[in-house]
């Protein structure tokens, strides 16, 4: 079996060698017709890295005559297909400015926002190339009123919402998580002020009235009667935005317990003065 293992990874070894001096030779071939060929060869057979590097020997001497709309498209396209995200993104721009009036202008457009899409990262991390896809996608839809790529434009848009919504939601849960009630409060309502069509709406606003109670219950005693008062205030504002909501008797509960707290530290209040 070693021996076996020795013989096949010669071969390899021989094959990669073979290959790297075939596409040397065409490297250094002075033929433009011939590489251009050979480019196109690579490129179809989806040997990107082989093709761009051709590609880009070739552009100098192609540049300005009418072949070289087609090197630039598939040059762009080498690097997209790498995944080298950025780089594509700017070649698709540099197409765009250099043939603004190509046949192929409505799909590089497109495919240069979805190169934006493809470099959004992580949730947990900034979301700039989120927000510029979503962008982007945008402007292309305002820019080709009649494409068929329209649908798919907008499902990336609402990916991107719907990405953006999550990190938030979870920034404003961490808040709560971490106790400090007041700040969750304020983020959940603004995250419902930024997703006010969310399907989660509703929980977003719970979350909202539950927040402002238990700050109203940690609060000193001289703030409490204010923050309660708060809990009951969002909680009319729950009822008022989501009357058929399942969550409304949970809100009401915090409401109703808030109610409560006001009573008893009114009745302590007025205890205090009649004793002094």
């Amino acid at each position: 079996m070693k021996a076996i293992f020795r013989i096949l990874l010669v071969g390899f070894v021989f094959i990669g060698l073979y290959s790297c001096s075939k596409f040397s030779k065409i490297q250094k071939s002075n033929d433009t017709s011939y590489k251009l060929q050979k480019a196109d060869e690579f490129y179809s057979k989806k040997k990107y890295k082989n093709a761009q590097l051709l590609y880009e020997e070739l552009f100098p001497s192609v540049k300005g005559t009418e072949k070289f709309e087609d090197l630039y498209y598939k040059w762009a396209y080498c690097f997209y297909y790498q995944k080298l995200y950025k780089d594509a993104e700017n070649l698709f721009k540099g197409f765009l400015e250099v043939f603004p009036n190509s046949p192929r202008a409505e799909e590089v457009d497109y495919v240069r926002a979805y190169c934006y899409f493809k470099q959004s990262p992580k949730i947990e991390l900034e979301q700039v190339n989120t927000l510029k896809s979503m962008n982007m996608m945008q402007i292309f839809i305002n820019t080709h009123p009649g494409s068929s790529r329209i649908k798919d434009a907008t499902a990336i848009i609402d990916e991107g919402r719907a990405k953006l919504e999550l990190k938030e939601a979870r920034s404003a849960q961490l808040y709560y998580n971490l106790n400090q009630f007041r700040s969750s409060g304020l983020s959940f309502n603004s995250l419902l002020n930024n997703y006010p069509e969310s399907q989660k709406a509703d929980e977003y606003k719970l979350m909202v009235v539950k927040s402002f109670y238990r700050f109203a219950k940690l609060s000193v005693p001289e703030k409490q009667i204010e923050r309660f008062e708060k809990v009951t205030t969002e909680y009319l504002d729950f009822a008022d935005r989501f009357p058929e909501s399942k969550l409304l008797k949970e809100a009401e509960d915090y409401s109703k317990l808030s109610q409560k707290n006001i009573k008893e530290l009114t009745n302590e209040q007025t205890s205090s003065s009649a004793k002094l």
